[in-house]
């Protein structure tokens, strides 16, 4: 049996500042009708700055969906036809005050399949230097350095609950430390 859905028509019930809400009829793979919604997205960025003592530049932020500040690597939205790499510069930059000297694409995240078409690229940045923070404004944040191995015990504890976080640290300390 072919696993695709065929789309029959679109519409669009919201029109966001950052996403769209769509309602769409499919046709599923056993020829019955059925009802998707979409949130589109216009993807995002994330990125795990390590700095040469083996720690990894974090930003705490208040997350309003959850009322809970939570510990994340820098992040953000793309803005429309920008470049992924030229979007993690900005991040880093803006987010943490941190320029890389390397950064390396190490993957792609859907972050919540069944409704969202989000896609997060994550990088891996190395190399750092420092220079002054200057985030969005409505963006509130606070940095600090965590050792990575920190981190990953964080993670597989259960205490950093982001799924773009989880994942780039779990990655960035399988590459890195394949390295040595």
């Amino acid at each position: 049996m072919e696993l695709f859905e065929k789309k029959i028509k679109s519409e669009q019930i919201f029109d966001g500042v950052i996403v769209k809400l769509f309602v769409d009829e499919v046709e599923l793979p056993d020829g019955k009708r059925a009802r998707r919604e979409i949130v589109r997205h216009p993807g995002a960025v994330c990125i795990v700055p390590v700095t040469n003592e083996g720690e990894v530049i974090m930003v705490k932020q208040f997350r309003y969906p959850f009322g809970e500040v939570l510990l994340e690597i820098p992040a953000g939205k793309l803005e429309p036809g920008e470049d992924p790499l030229e979007a993690v510069k900005r991040e880093l930059e803006e987010e943490s005050g941190v320029v890389a000297g390397k950064i390396e694409h190490i993957g792609e995240l859907y972050t919540t399949v069944a409704i969202f078409d989000e896609k997060i690229q994550m990088y891996l940045a190395t190399d750092l230097s420092y220079t002054s923070a200057h985030p969005d404004d409505e963006e509130f944040l606070e940095v600090e350095k965590i050792p990575l191995d920190v981190l990953v015990k964080m993670t597989m504890e259960g205490k950093i609950r982001d799924s773009k976080t989880q994942v780039a640290i779990l990655k960035a300390d399988k590459i890195l430390s394949e390295r040595k």
